[in-house]
């Protein structure tokens, strides 16, 4: 017993101290890297925080951008999924309903036009970004809203729509905050 309790319990103790106590500094050294120095990148308008950028937000007012739906209400410290089957009667009358919704509001959009995106929730439920496609079939709406022209709106979009990493890692995205933050300064 003691050949195999000694050795067990000194692994255990240099696990300890490599897993709970150096890890965690390298990892919060490598942050202090990073933009936002390791407390998260912020977005600023008129001087104050109005968000982050890696944390998503529930955008309903015609004016804006809308977000991708969240299953945790967009709330960070309960970020998950729905964890329903596509096939899940609930899920399935929860999309109806959010393509409804979606159509009410944008009514020179097909049913067969809306992204995915736009009408199912995330797994984390606080996905900050949509794909540009996602982003352009708001488009009409926001324009018409804010009397702007399509081309105005549309240059948001392509102006704030990230390409991936080295073109290869991850699709195309767009980050809905920066969008609408970009929608209220262009129209001050």
């Amino acid at each position: 017993m003691k050949t195999y309790l000694l050795p067990s319990v000194k692994l255990t103790l240099i696990l300890l101290v490599l897993l709970s106590g150096l890890y965690p500094l390298v990892i919060a050294g490598i942050g202090k890297f990073t933009p936002g120095h390791g407390e998260g990148e912020t977005v600023q308008f008129k001087g104050r925080t109005v968000g982050y950028v890696l944390i998503g937000q529930k955008f309903t007012k015609d004016q804006y951008f809308w977000s991708r739906p969240s299953a945790a209400n967009y709330q960070a410290d309960a970020g998950a999924g729905s964890n329903k089957a596509p096939t899940n009667p609930d899920y399935l009358k929860d999309v109806k309903a959010r393509i409804d919704t979606f159509l009410k509001h944008n009514p020179d959009v097909k049913r067969q036009e809306i992204p995915a995106e736009l009408v199912t929730s995330s797994g984390s439920g606080l996905d900050p970004n949509l794909s540009p496609a996602g982003a352009k079939v708001q488009v009409a709406r926001i324009a018409k809203i804010r009397h702007l022209s399509v081309e105005q709106v549309n240059k948001i979009v392509d102006d704030n729509t990230e390409q991936p990493l080295l073109g290869l890692f991850g699709p195309p995205k767009v980050n809905v905050l920066k969008m609408n933050v970009a929608l209220d300064e262009l129209s001050q």
